[in-house]
């Protein structure tokens, strides 16, 4: 006991530190990363948006940072699977809270996750987003594009978010429009995988259907992704009734016939050569959920997501890529 420590979130003396907490106690941050608004040497920032009010059916979703939280308290301190590493033994990841929303007044939600989103961006942390519905990935592009210019747009989703609406319409099912629209994204390189609807456009956006992906092995489905994206600089998002509501049943728009999350997670562990500079999972809602089957998803998914941005530094070709970048 005398080297174990409990509210890692708070009593952490380094930013590259284990946590030591028991799976059942402690401050649940993500990961038991440290809880902080200081970005000064922070390598990744993980953020919660709980934001709901674009939600076409079953709202909720404005409770899933803190499920994802709760449900990341699964993952020790050893090497994290299948990453072959402790992801922050040399990464400095923090959890910076969540963004600050006015309730009663939605038209000015998406200047405030922009504006938010900036600030860290700004001090040039990765930033890991978890949501919240899938409008947040709107101002949060429209965020990442200022930093980096358009972006392949790399979604993993049963819906195209292709419908088009007026300018100031909060929906979480038209970004992909928006996007392609006002030239945010590359539809030339942005693709789609696990898309189980019809939208009324495709915005030139590729598509591997439900029906495509079940027929592929995840080596296959991981190619295709980064031969489309042609090694351009991308967006990943991963709204989580990409999956079958068998694995992910706690979501909004739930839709049967998807992926597995371990064909998806496979799919993701193999993408390691794609460019990502910034990331979000969206669309968990615990009110659906079932002993957190959802919320178990959407952290094992954020976790996959740093250990593909730890493999991405830890090459001496993405070093050099940072300091150009920043």
């Amino acid at each position: 006991m005398a080297n174990r420590s409990i509210d890692h979130a708070f009593t952490a003396t380094s930013l590259t530190s284990a946590a030591s907490d028991p799976t059942f106690a402690g401050a649940l941050s993500f990961m038991r990363r440290r809880f902080t608004k200081e970005l000064a040497g922070v390598d990744v920032a993980v953020w919660g948006i709980p934001f709901d009010a674009a939600t076409s059916n079953r709202p909720g979703t404005r409770f899933g940072p803190q499920a994802i939280r709760r449900a990341s308290a699964i993952f020790d301190n050893d090497a994290q699977y299948p990453f072959h590493r402790d992801l922050f033994a040399e990464m400095a990841v923090i959890d910076y809270g969540d963004c600050l929303l006015d309730y009663g007044n939605h038209q000015d939600t998406p200047a405030a996750i922009e504006r938010q989103a900036n600030v860290i961006l700004d001090s040039g942390a990765f930033l890991l987003t978890l949501g919240g519905d899938h409008y947040v990935t709107w101002p949060l592009l429209k965020a990442h594009v200022a930093k980096h210019g358009p972006l392949a747009l790399v979604q993993f989703d049963a819906h195209q978010d292709t419908w088009f609406d007026e300018e100031r319409r909060i929906d979480h099912g038209s970004f992909v429009a928006r996007a392609a629209r006002e030239g945010i994204i590359d539809p030339d390189r942005s693709i789609q995988i696990g898309i189980r609807t019809h939208a009324p456009e495709d915005c030139g956006v590729n598509i591997l259907y439900g029906h495509q992906v079940e027929e592929m092995s995840a080596s296959d489905i991981a190619s295709a992704i980064i031969s489309h994206t042609r090694g351009a600089p991308a967006y990943l998002t991963f709204d989580i009734d990409c999956l079958d509501p068998a694995f992910a049943p706690g979501t909004g728009t739930p839709v049967a016939g998807g992926p597995s999350s371990a064909k998806i997670l496979s799919v993701l562990q193999r993408l390691h050569q794609l460019d990502i500079r910034g990331a979000d999972v969206v669309e968990v809602s615990p009110p659906y959920d079932h002993a957190d089957i959802t919320a178990i998803a959407g952290a094992t998914v954020a976790m996959y997501m740093l250990g593909l941005h730890a493999e991405r530094r830890a090459t001496p070709c993405h070093k050099a890529d940072l300091s150009s970048s920043n």
